[in-house]
């Protein structure tokens, strides 16, 4: 042990405990001793402790009485208390009180060391076993990119790989982070060509090794779950990721169990206008421009790109004959999502509850454009958090909090993911080219072959044409595309943004899990 931590210990039969201080001493630790809770909380004032072994049944001022004003004095020093009583009110008291750890009498050397450990070694320990560990998994995660045979594969790998960036993420030394970075490319890289080669045969519907497309969802997913006198509230994050998912799902565990939680694969392109639209229509976006044209927007378009979604809902509803009632709402600012908290006992005359939350979408845009947030969230990690921090004090978790009083269950998931984008790729298209980043659609494209897959066709994807002679090219693992004209100015406002609409695990593998109360 190279860090040398100093621990108090307070317990007027402090010389009984000569043998417990000797086997820590002898451990590397520094301990000062006191017997009562007044030369306790001296000891506190004039040193800086690394934890406190406090005894609750002390004469004078008691264990529960020293541990307050402690906690007024140093409140982050961890507190742990050593009782002789099993009364739960006690328990009650010190746990409220924000204890660390409770230990009750007789205590071994060995109770006390593993308590030290878990409170100062805790973090070093997991970082040592989370690093050991992923050098154990990486050769096996290298071999799965060649073994990967179909679209769970993949979707195993992703998960496989968000798990691991979010452990080593979680450690204070982050010197595998470049490894996993690496890692990810080359997985990218893999499954771009995965895209190529089977994309197109996905939109046969007959085809029994194609994934859940997004056009699917409702049907297979949330369809099935509509009860009778039962509420079902499905809610959609827009731009939402799997390792944002997995971010929040500590926050929301206290309140639910997950009855199940999978993965389904966004169409191309994974944008709003197309792969939100055809989550709630039940249709591919060439039979929505086709047989629906008064509600079919294209990306560029100035009507904007969703503006019909309750309507496509409706479709979607009638088209799989469920009359039901139903209610959809959009929440965009934070006005929005106050008027669904005040209204939410009318959803709970509702069969099924569509709610449709902005929030990360628009951080994901605004970091683009407004330097303050990209300083607020230069990596995944800091982006993650930002998600995070909004959705614990969001009017959305607030929601689920109802959902579960009212006993109901929920299904979350999203219509893309984003792509974290450092990689320009020239690309020459007229004045009606679409102005996405990570997919172009349009006339007389210009570009290098190589790192993009490209649609001659788009009705082999089931995509519409803007216009005869239109295809589609999209993106793939970290690049974008940047236009000759000033090329060097788009390329260093773009670079290290989060963009979505071309080919990657983060753009196309969407989580959907669905909730019940706890």
């Amino acid at each position: 042990m190279s860090q040398k931590f100093n621990i108090l210990w307070a317990d007027d039969e402090i010389d009984l405990l000569k043998p417990h201080i000797l086997f820590l001493e002898q451990k590397g630790y520094a301990i000062t001793t006191v017997n009562s809770g007044v030369d306790a909380i001296e000891e506190v004032e004039q040193k800086n402790f690394d934890v406190i072994f406090l005894d609750e049944m002390m004469p004078g001022m008691t264990g529960l009485e020293t541990l307050q004003q402690i906690k007024q004095i140093k409140p982050q020093v961890p507190v742990v208390m050593i009782t002789k009583s099993e009364e739960e009110h006690i328990m009650d008291d010190a746990i409220g009180g924000k204890i660390a750890d409770y230990l009750i009498k007789p205590i071994n050397p060995s109770q006390i060391l593993l308590s030290v450990k878990k409170l100062l070694q805790n973090k070093q320990l997991i970082d040592e076993r989370t690093t050991q560990s992923y050098q154990q998994d990486f050769m096996n995660i290298s071999m799965a990119f060649d073994d990967a045979e179909d679209h769970q594969d993949w979707a195993d790998i992703y998960r496989k790989l968000t798990y691991w960036e979010m452990q080593i993420d979680d450690t204070e030394n982050k010197n595998m982070l470049p490894v996993l970075e690496s890692q990810k490319i080359e997985a990218n890289a893999n499954f771009s060509k995965f895209i190529k080669e089977n994309y197109l045969d996905w939109m046969e519907e007959k085809n029994p090794t194609k994934p859940l497309l997004s056009h699917q969802v409702m049907k297979k997913k949330v369809f099935p779950h509509i009860k009778e006198k039962k509420p079902l509230f499905f809610i959609v994050i827009d731009n939402f990721r799997l390792d944002q998912w997995e971010d929040i799902e500590s926050i929301i565990s206290p309140y639910f169990n997950i009855k199940d939680k999978g993965t389904y694969y966004s169409i191309l392109p994974t944008t709003t206008a197309f792969a939100r639209n055809a989550l709630f229509s039940g249709m591919m976006p060439m039979d929505m421009a086709r047989f629906y044209p008064n509600f079919w927007e294209d990306e560029d378009s100035d009507e904007g790109k969703n503006n019909f979604e309750e309507e496509w809902l409706k479709i979607n509803l009638e088209k799989n004959r469920l009359p039901i009632k139903s209610s959809y709402n959009k929440i965009i600012q934070a006005h929005q999502g106050k008027a669904v908290l005040e209204q939410f006992h009318t959803f709970l005359q509702n069969d099924l509850n569509v709610l449709v939350y902005n929030f990360v979408d628009m951080v994901s845009h605004a970091r683009t454009d407004m330097k303050m947030i990209r300083e607020l969230a230069p990596d995944e990690s800091a982006y993650r958090s930002l998600t995070s921090s909004w959705f614990e004090h969001s009017s959305l978790f607030e929601l689920l909090k109802k959902i579960h009083d009212a006993g109901a269950e929920v299904i979350i998931t999203t219509d893309h993911g984003t792509k974290r984008v450092n990689k320009p790729y020239r690309i020459i298209g007229d004045k009606n080219v679409t102005t996405n980043l990570r997919y172009k659609q349009g006339k007389n494209l210009n570009f290098e072959q190589g790192k993009v897959f490209e649609i001659k066709k788009p009705e082999d994807a089931k995509l519409p044409r803007l216009n005869v002679s239109s295809t589609y090219v999209f993106a793939v693992e970290d690049y974008f595309f940047a236009y000759p004209n000033n090329y060097n100015y788009y390329v260093n406002f773009y670079k290290d943004t989060f963009q979505h609409g071309g080919v990657s695990l983060e753009e196309m593998i969407i989580p959907i899990v669905h909730l019940s109360p706890k």
